[in-house]
């Protein structure tokens, strides 16, 4: 069958999904979910455009990205700039994000995409607003300095990408309410503020994975640092 025949019945729920992917316990990793969050709080809603953390979902978001026509993904990527670098990256400049893997999330998002393509059910335009990460290997951290001072541009960028697709969107009055796109014990001011001392947890992952490896958690202290927080 061509991949016309797949593709010309289709009937999209929404003209575009912004979603944010990436695992908010691991620093810059969070970017996407926290670029979402920032989306939403700048901008009011539209009836025919959702915003959405899509956390490490990966196949679990099938079902929005193939039901809906454009798709802007936030997401931190492999640029080889300096960190905290931002780009937008559209048809062949998706390769940078698709095809270099700074987490697992990002093989997740890859065969989602990969897939949807096959089924005929691809988004017809996809854009990434991705940035350049400092810090890779913190557990239970935030975002680096790096990082978080871009948040703003992210969510400038995002939103001339959807006013050029014909979807403009209205800054949020000041004062507004906004429901939250996760759990407030998720959010930034709570995750920060109740994060566990170096004392009480890891920093290089969940101690209870190492459990009956001796002296694992401090070797892997040991090792991290060296990396540059990159993986």
């Amino acid at each position: 069958m061509a991949a016309e025949d797949l593709t010309k019945d289709r009937v999209f729920e929404r003209e575009a999904l912004v979603l944010g992917v990436g695992n908010i316990l691991w620093a810059d990793e969070g970017f996407g979910p926290r670029a979402a969050a920032a989306f939403h709080e700048a901008y009011l809603d539209r009836p025919d455009t959702l915003t959405a953390d899509g956390g490490t979902l990966g196949f679990g978001l099938m079902n929005l990205i193939s039901t809906s026509r454009r798709l802007l993904v936030f997401d931190c990527c492999e640029l080889h700039e300096e960190p905290g670098t931002l780009r937008v990256l559209s048809k062949q400049d998706l390769a940078l994000w698709t095809s270099t893997k700074l987490s697992p999330h990002q093989t997740g998002m890859s065969e989602l995409l990969g897939t949807a393509a096959l089924l005929g059910e691809m988004p017809e335009s996809v854009a990434v607003v991705g940035i350049q990460p400092a810090v890779l290997d913190d557990y239970g951290g935030s975002l680096s300095s790096s990082v978080r001072v871009r948040l703003e541009d992210a969510v400038a960028l995002a939103a001339d990408v959807l006013a050029e697709w014909g979807l403009p969107h209205e800054k949020r009055p000041a004062g507004l309410p906004e429901a939250p796109l996760t759990a407030d014990c998720l959010g930034v001011a709570r995750y920060e503020a109740e994060r566990p001392t170096e004392e009480e947890a890891c920093r290089c992952g969940d101690e209870r994975f190492f459990t009956g490896i001796p002296d694992a958690v401090s070797a892997a202290a040991r090792v991290l640092p060296s990396s540059g927080g990159r993986r």
